[in-house]
């Protein structure tokens, strides 16, 4: 895959600027919360879910707990999600789950099936990306940018230590 300048729908400063909006989004819409979970899926999503957190430290008194969620993106049913870490309760917890692009909604719609026993107060989801092509009953709460695409067309999101941009493929 070859990544320009001309395939470029995202740099790096228009990601922050997105990631910052959505924490102003997450703290009006959970204000009067104590704390929050993010729950971000590995890899992507945990390192949004990670700046998100930090965005949320400096603009809000909220509590931030960060989760990390494995899965096979493929199988999800023939492997275990995984969980990081393990907290025993998340009774009258919101709980975020992020992720860098929804798609088809498979991988989150996957995930929350891990959720939905924990009693959880409310479950939200965040998306940097959102290309509204759901085949499950998935939104997103939370979306930095929206962008209709082709189903042949994809998204590639970039979070790199140097590089953080996202590309139309």
């Amino acid at each position: 895959m070859v990544f320009t300048l001309e395939n470029r729908i995202l740099d790096h400063y228009q990601i922050l600027q997105k990631i910052k909006r959505m924490a102003f989004e997450i703290y009006e819409q959970n204000f009067e919360e104590k704390e929050l979970v993010l729950a971000g899926i590995h890899e992507n999503g945990y390192f949004l879910a990670q700046r998100l957190a930090q965005e949320l430290r400096e603009i809000s008194p909220l509590e931030i707990r960060l989760m990390g969620i494995e899965l096979h993106k493929t199988e999800p049913l023939a492997h275990d999600i995984v969980i990081t870490p393990a907290l025993p309760s998340l009774t009258d917890t919101t709980v975020i789950l992020v992720d860098d692009v929804l798609n088809t909604g498979k991988t989150l719609a996957y995930t929350l099936r891990e959720f939905l026993d924990k009693d959880c107060k409310k479950l939200e989801i965040a998306t940097l990306i959102n290309r509204h092509h759901t085949r499950y009953p998935i939104s997103s709460t939370y979306t930095g940018y929206s962008l209709a695409t082709t189903l042949r067309e994809h998204i590639r999101v970039v979070l790199a230590e140097d590089e953080w941009n996202a590309y139309l493929l």
